[in-house]
């Protein structure tokens, strides 16, 4: 396990004071599991950035391929 310092403003450190004194969670397993939970959502919008861009590309081919099977059909 890391150890590492960070910086919270003083509005973000409160609010999590109080919810995770509600819940009864250490602090650390809360910061924890916030970023593994970020970091989820990140790598979700990651891939789906990804998933768009090559997803255009096959666009752009299926339409070529669409026009030459026009082309095909036209002639035969």
């Amino acid at each position: 396990m890391k150890t590492l310092s960070l910086k919270l403003d003083d509005a973000i450190f409160l609010e999590t004071e109080d919810v995770i004194n509600q819940i009864n969670k250490p602090r650390n397993r809360y910061i924890n599991e916030a970023i593994e939970f970020y970091n989820t959502f990140q790598k979700r919008k990651l891939l789906a950035a990804r998933l768009e861009k090559e997803s255009q590309l096959v666009k752009n081919e299926s339409i070529n391929v669409l026009r030459e099977f026009e082309v095909i059909d036209n002639e035969g």
